[in-house]
C-alpha cells in the first residue's frame, strides 16, 4: 500500500490510497466467495460456477461492492495511522481506479481537527452566581410535596372547570369521513393540558357530566398526518367523569406524614438547608459555564463541516438510545410529533457545534498549561467507578483497556482546564 496526503482548506484532507493488484484480487476472491450462491449460471448448480464464470456472465463489476469493502476494511485504519492526521470525521471514499490486473485507487476525504488560538482566558471577569433561597422557592418545594400526596375527589355537582381531569368519548370526522386515530372511548384529559389540537379542551369547559355535544377544531398545518393537515373536524363528546385534584393542608399533620419532622417549622428548615445545598451546586455550575463559555468566545477556530455532521450523528444516535429505553423507537417518537430526520439534525446542529468548541477550547488549555493528570487521580477515579459498578478495579480497568484509558485520561485533564479556569476567573 502506498499513501499520498494533501492538505484542503477549512481542515479537509484527502488521502489517496493505492493498493496492489494482487491485495484486489484477493479481495475480488473474497468477495466471490461471499455471493457465489446468489448467482445462477446455466449447466452449474448454484454457488458452483467458477469465479471467472460470473464475471462473464455479469461483468467484472459484480463482484466490486464488497470486495472495495473488503480493501477498505483492510487498508483504511493503516492509511489512517500513516498519515498523522488528528481525522474527526467519517472518510468519504472516492474510487480513483479499478481494474482486474491493476492496483486499486482511492481517496478517502477527512475532516481534520481544527488548531485552536486562545484568546485572553486567564482572569476572565464574570457575574458571580449567587446561590439564594427565597421564600417562593421553599413555598414551591412544599406546593411539589403536597402534589405528590394529592388525591383526586370525583365532582358531579358542577360543570367542567380549566384544571380538572374528566374522563371523555370522542368520535372525530373530516367532511363526515371518519379519520383513523379519530375515536376513543373513556379517554383521560385533563382540561389545560393542550395536548389536544386547537381550541377542543377549551370547548369542553362548562359541559356537564352525561352531556353529549360537537367540538368544531382545525387541525394545524404542519400536522403530522398529511391528510389531515390544515382541515377542519368536528368531534362528538360525550362527557363522562369529572375528577379534581385535593391537596392536603399544609400544618404540623402534613409536616409529620411526608417527612421526619414534627412541625411544619422543622420541615421548612430542613427544606431550606437542602434547597441552598442545590443552589450552591448550580452556582458552581453555572459560574463554571459562564467563565468557559467567556473563553470559548474569545477562541478562534475554523471547524470542518464534516466534524459537525459527525458530532449531530453522534448526539442522534445517543438520544435514540434514550427514547429506546423509555420503550419507544426513534421512528415512533418521529411519527407522534410530525419530526422528521432533517428537523432533528437542523435543531441539534448549533448544540453539536458549541459542544466541539468547547471540547477544542479545553484542550487547548490542557496543552498551554501543560496539564497532567495525576496517577493518584486516575487511581481514585478507578476506585469511584468501581463502587459505583460494584466491581473490582482490576475489572474496571480491563473492560477499559488502553483506549478507554486514554479517553479518561483526557476527560479528567478537561476537567481541570475548567478548574483552572475558574480558579483564575475575577467573579465579581
Amino acid at each position: 500500500m502506498s499513501l499520498q496526503v494533501e492538505k484542503l482548506e477549512k481542515n479537509m484532507a484527502k488521502l489517496t490510497v493505492e493498493v496492489p493488484a494482487e491485495q484486489f484480487e484477493a479481495a475480488l476472491k473474497t468477495s466471490f466467495n461471499k455471493n457465489k450462491s446468489k448467482f445462477n449460471i446455466p449447466g452449474f448448480r448454484k454457488g458452483k460456477a467458477p469465479q471467472a464464470m460470473v464475471e462473464k456472465m455479469y461483468g467484472e463489476g459484480v463482484l466490486y461492492e464488497d470486495a472495495i469493502d473488503v480493501i477498505l476494511e483492510e487498508t483504511y485504519p493503516d492509511a489512517a495511522k500513516e498519515s498523522g492526521l488528528d481525522i474527526v470525521s467519517r472518510p468519504e471514499i472516492g474510487v480513483e481506479q479499478i481494474e482486474k490486473g491493476k492496483a486499486f485507487i482511492y481517496t478517502a476525504t477527512v475532516a481534520v481537527k481544527p488548531e485552536v488560538t486562545l484568546g485572553e482566558y486567564k482572569g476572565i471577569e464574570v457575574e458571580k452566581a449567587k446561590p439564594e433561597v427565597t421564600d417562593a422557592d421553599i413555598e414551591a418545594e412544599l406546593k411539589k410535596v403536597q402534589e405528590q400526596n394529592s388525591r383526586m375527589i370525583t365532582v358531579e355537582d358542577r360543570a367542567v372547570e380549566n384544571g380538572d381531569q374528566t374522563v371523555i368519548d370522542f368520535d372525530g370526522s373530516v367532511d363526515g369521513v371518519p379519520f383513523e386515530g379519530g375515536k376513543a372511548e373513556d379517554y383521560p384529559l385533563t382540561i389545560g393540558s393542550h395536548s389536544f389540537i386547537d381550541t377542543f379542551e377549551d370547548q369542553i369547559v362548562g359541559k356537564n357530566i352525561g352531556e353529549e355535544f360537537d367540538v368544531n377544531v382545525t387541525f394545524p398545518e404542519d400536522y403530522h398526518a398529511t391528510e389531515l393537515a390544515g382541515k377542519p373536524a368536528v368531534f362528538k363528546v360525550k362527557v363522562k367523569e369529572i375528577k379534581v385534584k385535593e391537596l392536603p393542608e399544609l400544618n404540623d399533620e402534613f409536616a409529620g406524614e411526608v417527612s421526619e419532622f414534627e412541625t411544619l417549622d422543622e420541615y421548612k428548615a430542613d427544606i431550606k438547608a437542602k434547597l441552598a445545598e442545590t443552589k450552591q451546586q448550580q452556582a458552581t455550575t453555572e459560574n463554571e459555564n459562564n467563565v468557559v463559555e467567556k473563553v470559548v468566545a474569545n477562541a478562534a477556530m475554523e471547524i470542518p463541516e464534516p466534524m459537525i455532521d459527525q458530532q449531530v450523528n453522534n448526539m442522534i444516535e445517543d438520544y435514540a438510545r434514550r427514547m429506546q429505553s423509555q420503550g419507544i423507537s426513534l421512528e415512533q417518537y418521529m411519527q407522534f410529533t410530525g419530526m422528521t430526520a432533517e428537523k432533528l439534525q437542523e435543531q441539534m446542529r448549533p448544540q453539536a457545534e458549541r459542544r466541539i468548541r468547547t471540547r477544542l477550547v479545553l484542550e487547548a488549555v490542557v496543552a498551554a498549561e501543560k496539564i497532567e493528570v495525576a496517577e493518584e487521580a486516575v487511581e481514585a477515579e478507578f476506585a469511584k467507578m468501581a463502587e459505583n459498578y460494584k466491581m473490582e478495579v482490576e475489572q474496571i480497568k480491563s473492560i477499559m483497556g488502553e483506549t478507554g484509558l486514554a479517553q479518561m485520561k483526557e476527560d479528567m485533564a478537561v476537567q481541570e482546564a475548567v478548574d483552572f479556569l475558574v480558579a483564575e476567573a475575577k467573579l465579581v
